[in-house]
């Protein structure tokens, strides 16, 4: 063997396994090198925008209202001294077991009848169209919906619609008693007015009305005159409710002119010893009689139902709603988001095992009971625990929604923090101690969710 083949052969010869572990050690380290060097713009945008700042909210929350006295841990004794802050935890626990558990469960029922409907993508997409409405836009719609004027908010508007099919309302709810002397009427503490004297059957009276506007007047007003001339006959108890105000201000108070119209569907009762015994309605010219009364004395009624103010809707974003009128508005923008990915996850379930439960015998409430919901348990958890973060974070709804005297009932920790910060307290301190608590909050949820992701991949 010459020189010139030994040379060649040790060329040739794989490098020992030391040299090996080095080449590998090497390339894994610049492998690791050109990895933190892609990440480092994001690494550095995380750092300037989550981790700083949540490390400057901790150091800053031991500090006063100035920043430049150390207070130790009395922002976060007094947070729960404050009774806002206490009813914003108040507000957040209820965001936090409503909220996520009505979206878990209509996304799931939603993502199931899905399934049967012919238009299925129409429909989802429909459903999921309010994820692409901003807060603010979402919150100005609903704050309009819920408007306590009938003419303004449209759930109102069906409120007092339906109310008044049923219930009805009054024609005359300005209309009031002429005073002084020519007065016939005294109001009762119930709103009602009763004639001042006593009649009996063979009588006629007028009961003269104000307040209310001509052009108020029901259509079908006729004028009064003509019926106050009528007599009563023998028995029969007559009278006419009257408007007392005549165009251009002619005309004597007290007494039925020409001009002067009637008031027509007045409710009029007649009473014996203070029990109704008799009622009717006053005509178009505002005429009513009694017949068949016995002989006797008697009081006249006009009742509170002819006076009382129209029904002006339900309180949406009074003191008692606010809280679950605003939860209503997330609910319509997430509906559709906890119910596309409740969808996904029903669409790679085993359709073997359905088909299974249904040949048993199993009907399709069983079949959704015992075979669905325990396959996509571990969707309904990453959905419920992603709404459970997202509910804690909530502030746009809330402060847009929430008119300024109810703002405080409506408040959660996140709108509370800017409040306290920003919108009038001025104390940084405090605000930056409500920050903390409101991470201490998301945190666990946050872990949860990351340890379903990794065992779900596993």
């Amino acid at each position: 063997m010459t020189t010139a083949t030994l040379t060649k052969d040790k060329a040739t010869s794989p490098p020992p396994p030391a040299a090996h572990a080095e080449n590998a050690r090497r390339a894994r380290r610049r492998g690791r090198i050109i990895a933190v060097l892609f990440a480092f713009p994001a690494l550095l945008l995380l750092g300037a925008l989550v981790v700083y700042p949540v490390l400057f909210s901790i150091g800053r929350s031991f500090f006063d209202a100035s920043g430049t006295r150390f207070v130790g841990g009395d922002n976060y004794a007094e947070m729960f001294r404050d009774p806002a802050t206490l009813k914003a935890i108040r507000n957040t626990v209820i965001w936090i077991v409503v909220a996520p558990t009505l979206l878990t469960g209509l996304g799931l029922i939603l993502a199931v009848l899905v399934e049967k409907v012919r238009w299925a993508t129409a429909f989802k997409l429909l459903l999921f169209m309010p994820m692409a409405v901003s807060f603010l836009a979402a919150g100005i719609t609903f704050r309009l919906a819920y408007d306590q004027d009938p003419d303004k908010g449209v759930l109102n508007a069906a409120a007092v619609s339906v109310h008044d099919a049923f219930t009805g309302t009054s024609s005359y709810p300005t209309a009031r008693a002429r005073t002084g002397p020519q007065g016939l009427l005294t109001q009762g503490r119930d709103g009602s007015y009763t004639t001042n004297t006593a009649v009996s059957p063979g009588a006629s009276v007028a009961l003269p009305m104000v307040g209310v506007l001509p052009k108020d007047l029901p259509g079908g007003a006729s004028s009064a005159y003509p019926a106050a001339g009528r007599k009563a006959a023998p028995g029969e108890l007559r009278g006419v409710v009257y408007l007392d105000f005549t165009p251009g201000g002619a005309g004597t108070q007290g007494k039925v002119d020409r001009q002067e119209s009637g008031l027509p569907g007045m409710k009029v009762q007649a009473l014996r010893d203070g029990r109704s015994v008799a009622s009717t309605t006053t005509a178009s010219d505002g005429s009513f009689h009694f017949s068949g009364l016995s002989a006797g004395s008697y009081t006249l009624k006009l009742p509170k139902s002819n006076f009382a103010p129209p029904y002006q809707g339900i309180s949406w974003l009074g003191p008692t709603l606010v809280t679950p009128a605003i939860i209503g508005a997330y609910l319509w923008i997430w509906t559709g988001f906890a119910m596309v990915l409740i969808g996904a996850g029903l669409s790679s379930l085993p359709r073997d095992a359905l088909e299974a439960a249904r040949m048993d015998g199993a009907n399709e409430w069983q079949v959704f009971r015992r075979i669905t919901v325990p396959l996509l348990a571990p969707v309904l958890t990453v959905v419920f625990v992603t709404l459970v973060i997202n509910v804690m974070k909530v502030f746009d709804l809330v402060y847009i929604i929430a008119p300024g005297p109810v703002q405080e009932d409506a408040t959660v920790l996140a709108t509370q923090m800017w409040l306290v910060s920003f919108g009038g307290g001025n104390n940084q301190g405090l605000g930056s101690a409500l920050g903390v608590l409101l991470l201490l909050l998301v945190i666990p949820a946050m872990v949860l969710n990351v340890r379903r992701f990794r065992r779900s991949q596993r």
